[in-house]
C-alpha cells in the first residue's frame, strides 16, 4: 500500500527515514513544496494531509501510508487556479515567492480549522462553536508560515478576502 498524492496513488519508498518532504521533491518531483529551514520552523514545506495543514520536513513519508497527500501542484481543478492562488495574484500576496506554496497550503487548512471552530492562541471563548475571523486571528494562525520579504499584508488580504467569499466549507464531491 502507498500514499495518495494529489489523486495519484504512489508507492512508499524503500527506506522508512525519508521525510515526506524528500518524497515529494525527490521521487515524485513536486518542486512547489518548497524545503525551507528542514526544521519545521519556516513553514515552507506545508502540505495537506486528509485536508489538514502539515509539516512535511517534519513527516516520515510512511507515517502517512493509506492518506491523501496534496501539494500547491494539486490545489486548483481542472486547470483552473484555486480561489485563494487567485486571491494571492490579486492582493501581491507573493514577492519572490519561495513561501507562496507553503503560505496557501497552509491557509487552505487553516480556513477549514477556523469553519469547524479550532482555537488558537488568541481566540477568546475556546467553548465557542464558531469563532469570528479577524486579522489578528488570521495572523495568528498563520505565524508558523514565515514570509522574508514581507508581503504579510498581501497575504492576510487574500486569505481574508477568500474567507469572506466562501465562509462555508466547500461541498464535498
Amino acid at each position: 500500500m502507498g500514499i495518495t498524492v494529489n489523486g495519484t496513488d504512489v508507492d512508499l519508498p524503500d527506506d522508512p527515514r525519508v521525510s515526506l518532504l524528500d518524497l515529494l521533491r525527490e521521487k515524485l518531483h513536486l518542486s512547489g513544496t518548497k524545503k525551507g529551514c528542514d526544521q519545521g520552523a519556516c513553514g515552507a514545506c506545508t502540505v495537506l494531509v486528509d485536508g489538514q495543514r502539515i509539516l512535511s520536513c517534519l513527516a516520515l513519508a510512511v507515517q502517512y501510508e493509506g492518506r491523501s497527500v496534496t501539494t500547491i501542484e494539486g490545489v486548483g481543478a481542472d486547470g483552473a487556479l484555486h480561489p485563494l492562488q487567485q486571491a494571492f495574484i490579486e492582493h501581491d500576496g507573493f514577492q519572490c515567492g519561495y513561501c507562496t506554496p507553503g503560505q496557501i497550503c497552509s491557509a487552505i487548512g487553516m480556513i477549514e480549522e477556523l469553519r469547524r471552530g479550532v482555537p488558537s492562541h488568541i481566540t477568546g471563548d475556546l467553548h465557542a462553536t464558531s469563532i469570528p475571523y479577524s486579522r489578528d486571528e488570521l495572523r495568528e494562525r498563520m505565524s508558523g508560515n514565515l514570509c522574508r520579504c514581507g508581503a504579510h499584508n498581501g497575504i492576510i488580504d487574500a486569505i481574508a478576502e477568500t474567507y469572506r467569499a466562501n465562509p462555508q466549507p466547500e461541498a464535498a464531491e
